[in-house]
């Protein structure tokens, strides 16, 4: 994969999350030349595993699958994945945690960065993760924040202000979700269902994703300006950008 400059950091509080959410804009990323890298802050492995507890599995068991059907998820959508294993159910704040995803900001240099919503009633760890996610960006942009070793930063370790997306969850009308950018993934959407087709443990996921994607493509297409010709099937993510625009020319 050419790399083009542009690194995309996905923060997903579960192994399965940045697939149903992101997949496609992941994919979108990479089939340009992008760099994308998905860290999973937990596998998901309490409260996300049904199916594996129901079978009698033990949760190191649990943990191993999750963290093999998610490596290959990131796989089929040309990312780089990273597992920080901090538990879930709860998915627990702490100084900790946010300095390794410090540590991750100034490692990835991201460009843009996406993340959980800030509400969601349905599940706490996903806000737990958009907050992290959010503090850890501003203190990976402060010379003065030592990384987790206790170093402090050079120069080039430090990080920009890339702009944060919160995707799509699972109940949006029950998470104060309200799309500001419709995303075309038409082109990448073969590999986000890929990807999801990795995840058998939620195979309930795989239809309602795919629905959900036919929907988001048809307000694609009614919100596309004079760019009426795209096709019928035209498939799309939805996100909530956090920090103002930056442009020298509204279009």
């Amino acid at each position: 994969m050419a790399d083009n400059g542009s690194t995309m950091l996905v923060v997903s509080a579960h192994a399965g999350d940045f697939v149903w959410r992101a997949g496609g804009a992941i994919a979108a990323a990479t089939m340009r030349g992008e760099r994308a890298v998905v860290v999973c802050l937990s596998y998901g492995e309490r409260g996300e595993s049904a199916s594996q507890w129901l079978q009698g599995k033990t949760l190191d068991e649990i943990k191993a699958i999750r963290r093999e059907e998610a490596s290959a998820a990131a796989s089929a959508l040309g990312a780089e994945i990273e597992f920080l294993d901090l538990g879930d159910y709860p998915l627990v704040e702490s100084e900790d945690a946010v300095a390794k995803l410090v540590d991750v900001y100034r490692r990835v240099q991201p460009t843009v960065v996406l993340t959980h919503p800030l509400a969601d009633p349905y599940n706490g760890d996903h806000p737990a993760a958009a907050r992290m996610a959010l503090q850890a960006r501003v203190l990976a942009q402060a010379i003065g924040v030592a990384n987790s070793d206790g170093s402090f930063p050079g120069k080039d370790d430090i990080i920009g202000a890339p702009p944060v997306f919160f995707f799509e969850p699972h109940q949006p009308e029950q998470s104060d979700f309200k799309p500001n950018v419709l995303l075309d993934i038409t082109d990448a959407f073969p590999r986000k269902r890929a990807a999801m087709e990795c995840l058998p443990a939620q195979k309930h996921m795989w239809s309602y994703y795919t629905d959900l994607a036919i929907r988001r493509g048809v307000q694609v297409k009614r919100n596309a300006g004079p760019n009426l010709g795209l096709p019928h099937e035209t498939m799309g993510e939805a996100y909530m950008r956090y920090f103002p625009q930056v442009t020298g020319v509204l279009e």
